[in-house]
């Protein structure tokens, strides 16, 4: 039987969450339109307008990572 201190869901690698916890939010993200691509053949995905209202209503400011190149 694990017990909390033996599942490790996530880990902070460099300036985003990996392991279970980022597979599962990235997914979410998806499903719920808040980011996707331009084309399915692209790399990156952005944050769509669905997504700056959700996010913003989670208190998330997205201002930080705008300005960010990508």
């Amino acid at each position: 039987m694990k017990t909390q201190n033996t599942i490790k869901p996530a880990k902070k690698c460099y300036s985003h969450i990996g392991g279970k916890l980022g597979e599962l939010l990235f997914e979410t993200f998806a499903d719920k339109k808040w980011i996707a691509k331009n084309e399915a053949s692209d790399k990156h995905f952005y944050i769509t307008e669905l997504g700056e209202k959700e996010f913003d209503k989670l208190g998330i400011d997205l201002s930080k990572i705008k300005s960010e190149e990508v």
